[in-house]
């Protein structure tokens, strides 16, 4: 197995963060230093270690939807000790639990967490194109010409958007997405000339907070996790 794959699978990090942590030499195979991305560990073997600490395939892992407030970092540490995603999950008792790409700090919705690096790997490769909900409320009335430049792509400094659905009713925006560029919704709807007042995200795929209340948590359900999983087993073109 290739290491960068057995240290998210062992819920060191995500598989690209896994490889950061191999070229900063921060990961040893039998007390040896190895950066070359390529190299191979024999799980039943060999002894991993990242900063020193021996870490191992787990088990099981473990998935957590969190309904996150506004206000709250997405890290699990902060050192000017600001509020964090980690205060609100800390009694689901797991060390190599991490958060499955972010949230900014005013935007508030559905957050997964897991220990699983691969499957969060899937989740935020473009190429899965899993989709992302948001419920916006932005500035001023939406009008036809805003929501058809929203469905057809947003020209923004980093490339076109792909397309996205839309639907406008009740003073809200509902907001479907694959992509998930750095405050992309906020940007697309500056664009368009209606900046956002509030968002927050209502389902990942096929996950969907549904009644979960705000600043709580829950496990994932078998159904659903197994829904997720065949979700990011292909490419979506």
């Amino acid at each position: 197995m290739r290491l960068q794959k057995f240290l998210s699978r062992a819920g060191v990090a995500s598989r690209r963060g896994s490889e950061d942590l191999m070229t900063a030499g921060r990961v040893s195979v039998n007390q040896e230093v190895v950066r070359e991305l390529g190299s191979k560990v024999d799980p039943k073997v060999d002894i991993v270690t990242v900063d020193g600490r021996v870490v191992s395939l787990a088990d099981s892992h473990t998935y957590i939807m969190l309904n996150k407030p506004v206000g709250v970092l997405t890290t699990m540490d902060d050192p000017h000790g600001r509020s964090t995603v980690a205060s609100l999950v800390a009694d689901a008792d797991q060390s190599a639990l991490f958060p499955v790409g972010r949230l900014d700090k005013d935007t508030s919705g559905l957050l997964l967490f897991t220990t699983d690096g691969d499957l969060a790997y899937r989740i935020l490769h473009p190429k899965f194109k899993l989709f992302k909900t948001y419920e916006v409320v932005v500035q001023g009335t939406l009008g036809d010409s805003a929501l058809d430049a929203l469905r057809q792509g947003i020209q923004l400094k980093d490339g076109i958007t792909a397309p996205a659905k839309a639907d406008y009713a009740d003073g809200v925006l509902t907001l479907q997405i694959r992509e998930g560029r750095n405050r992309q919704v906020r940007r697309m709807c500056k664009a368009v000339g209606h900046p956002v007042e509030r968002l927050h995200r209502t389902q990942l795929g096929s996950l969907s907070l549904d009644s979960l209340a705000s600043a709580t948590w829950r496990h994932l359900a078998k159904d659903e996790l197994a829904v997720l999983r065949q979700s990011t087993a292909q490419e979506n073109c």
